[in-house]
């Protein structure tokens, strides 16, 4: 059996990453930070709810230890939980807006993979996807064809490029590992006020492919619905 978690899997992305997971028939952890919320999500999905969040170094840490105590080993490691960050314009937002951000964008999957490596080496082709967002693509941003020309955000876009940059050094110090991150488009969601064009699950499914590609899947690679992502 494969064993997999998802942080955020409480709604939006996450949920659907976690319940076509346990679809294709993975023991699936659904990560959330809200007890009540992540208990009924996983009591829907058919997952086991672990609580989790990623900004709590103490939280991220029990969680690890008890899917250790529980599984003995991960398989599979979404990183999804994000947040849009302060929506402010590029000239007003602050320093301690970027931190809030990177805190749980970029730091907390840093904070959830470094918790997890130790089962995710005990792990069975182990896989890590971290999502992250064509906002963070310099190419898609800059061309004026493309909607991410279009969103100017100094925290969120930039969390986003971060976290590719951190795929690709964590794919390189753990070959053994496959560590790729995703850009599921612009998918409606909370985080944009349910404004985007995609469903979720149609923006799940390049998260899903990734999550399970075989042990010669690419890795270190930025990955969208179409194959390799702008970058």
């Amino acid at each position: 059996m494969t064993t997999t978690l998802v942080t955020g899997a409480n709604k939006g992305l996450g949920f659907e990453t976690a319940r076509r997971l346990v679809e294709a028939g993975h023991t699936v952890y659904a990560g959330a930070r809200d007890t009540r919320l992540g208990e009924e999500a996983a009591a829907r999905l058919g997952a086991r709810f672990v609580r989790l969040d990623v900004t709590d170094e103490e939280s991220v840490e029990a969680a690890a230890a008890f899917v250790r105590e529980d599984a003995g080993r991960l398989d599979v490691l979404v990183n999804n939980a994000g947040i849009a960050g302060a929506r402010k314009p590029v000239g007003e937002t602050s320093g301690a807006d970027m931190r809030n951000t990177f805190e749980t964008n970029v730091f907390g999957a840093v904070r959830v993979t470094k918790a997890f490596l130790p089962l995710l080496e005990a792990g069975k082709d182990p896989v890590v996807v971290n999502v992250a967002s064509g906002l963070g693509s310099p190419a898609a941003t800059n061309d004026p064809d493309r909607i991410e020309f279009t969103v100017a955000s100094l925290d969120y876009n930039s969390s986003k490029t971060a976290l590719v940059m951190v795929t690709s050094q964590y794919a390189k110090a753990y070959p053994g590992i496959r560590f790729n991150a995703v850009d599921p488009g612009y998918t409606a969601t909370d985080l944009n006020g349910n404004t985007g064009h995609n469903t979720v699950e149609d923006g799940a499914g390049v998260i899903v492919r990734m999550a399970l590609i075989g042990s010669d899947g690419p890795t270190g690679g930025f990955f969208d619905e179409g194959g390799v992502a702008a970058w």
